[in-house]
């Protein structure tokens, strides 16, 4: 982390199977690592290691750096505030946009005759309509009968064999 400032010098020495970080009063506070399969004990909670009483600012990101002490780094930002920043720096540093070279018109095609004798050809096209409709008239059909189910036969009562 190039950009890191240190706050405030503890000189916390760390040790393993434990996870430091600064609590919301600003010190160095350690707390108990659970692995897979364990369970956090009642007894373990938090304890404050070194008291820093570092006053945070929203802005930057607090943590404890490889020598125990504490340190912050700017935040990153996101969303409309990195697109007008960014925008701003496009303003200063244009250079003029060159003309855009003019297209030549496209040569136009010859006109066609319209062709009268296949128009002649061509299949009636009422024959095709017709079944398109039986097609329309069997899907109510179908529906019908998918509503109208038979009501369940009641089965005729089990006749008892005599001894």
């Amino acid at each position: 982390m190039a950009n890191a400032e240190k706050v405030a010098k503890a000189g916390v020495t760390r040790e393993s199977g434990w996870l430091y970080y600064i609590d919301k009063n600003g010190n160095i506070a350690r707390s108990r690592m659970v692995r897979g399969g364990q369970k956090k004990k009642p007894g373990d909670k938090a304890e404050v290691v070194a008291k820093t009483a570092v006053t945070r600012d929203n802005n930057y990101i607090y943590f404890m750096d490889n020598n125990g002490d504490v340190a912050r780094v700017p935040r990153s930002k996101g969303g409309t505030a990195r697109s007008k920043k960014k925008s701003s720096k496009k303003k200063t540093a244009k250079k003029p946009a060159k003309k855009a070279a003019k297209k030549k018109p496209a040569k136009k095609a010859a006109k066609k005759k319209p062709a009268a004798k296949k128009a002649a050809k061509k299949k009636p096209a009422a024959k095709k309509k017709p079944a398109a409709k039986k097609a329309a008239k069997k899907k109510p059909a179908a529906k019908k009968a998918a509503k109208k189910k038979p009501a369940a036969k009641k089965k005729p009562a089990a006749k008892k064999k005599k001894k």
